[in-house]
């Protein structure tokens, strides 16, 4: 038995949720979502309790057990997005590096010889805090938002993958918590013969 999937999911206020069949609508303040759950896993919607409950119908069943736990996080995501929303701040180090938006897509200069455009998926805002490096001690900032953690998270992956942090000099494209492990470069030797 999932522990995870065992746990109720809350449903905050101003969220309301609805299951047709194997297909589940949540809709709050930020938006609506909606996801088609896995035969095996039966969800149940407790309005007068304000919870869900996963249950897995067959708990000796192998894929059962595997998609207990992940049906509920899932379903915990997409109320936790509807209510709240979700977010993912980026920064982009390197001299003249800098994002751009225009026209629905975002715009990269990031040491190559041409710029990187990537489409805003929609659901997704980009705010951008600051559009330029000023050497190489204050990042470009921007942050992204939206309901859906997946689609933010493969979006978010998605720039990163532009140019990852490197490890001598750090320059590149990386999530605002992320430590990058840095080498040291080449020691040159000096006079000795």
């Amino acid at each position: 038995m999932s522990r995870v999937g065992k746990k109720p999911i809350i449903i905050a206020q101003g969220v309301k949720v609805e299951k047709k069949g194997l297909c589940i609508k949540v809709s709050g303040p930020l938006g609506s979502l909606q996801m088609d759950c896995h035969p095996e896993i039966k969800v149940k919607v407790d309005e007068s309790a304000g919870k869900i409950l996963v249950e897995n119908e067959r708990p000796q069943n192998r894929q059962g057990k595997q998609l207990h736990g992940t049906m509920r996080a899932l379903i915990a995501n997409m109320v936790m997005g509807v209510s709240k929303g979700f977010k993912k701040k980026m920064e982009i180090y390197g001299t003249g590096f800098n994002v751009k938006e225009r026209g629905g897509k975002l715009v990269f200069q990031v040491g190559f010889s041409h710029p990187v455009e990537r489409a805003i998926p929609k659901g997704i805002k980009v705010n951008i805090d600051v559009d330029a490096t000023r050497g190489n001690d204050v990042p470009a900032k921007f942050t992204l938002l939206g309901t859906d953690k997946c689609l933010l998270g493969q979006f978010a992956a998605d720039i990163r993958r532009i140019r990852p942090p490197e490890p001598y000099k750090g320059k590149g494209i990386r999530y605002a918590d992320e430590h990058v492990r840095r080498k040291v470069g080449k020691a040159f030797a000096s006079g000795a013969a």
